[in-house]
């Protein structure tokens, strides 16, 4: 997956975190308050972006694909069990 994402030093995405932090303590969910200092850090940083590859996404589709063929094959062994278990 690409993603345009700024480039956040240490300490910025430290800030991030203790932001974050700061907005759930006032009682935003944790999905909201990623999405607003998400939101802040691009408003604050408009046309600074990195190109970014989560190698991840590729090896996630492969471990996907290997257990749906694990499941097919244990549906298989419980249909030949005669025992119904």
């Amino acid at each position: 997956m690409f993603a345009d994402m700024p480039a956040l030093s240490h300490s910025e995405q430290q800030q991030a975190a203790e932001r974050i932090h700061e907005l759930m303590a006032q009682g935003l969910s944790s999905g909201q308050a990623i999405a607003q200092v998400a939101a802040e850090i691009r408003a604050n940083r408009q046309g600074e972006s990195t190109r970014v590859l989560f190698e991840d996404d590729e090896q996630d589709e492969e471990h996907d694909a290997w257990d749906e063929r694990a499941d097919d094959d244990r549906d298989d062994a419980d249909e030949d069990d005669e025992h119904g278990y």
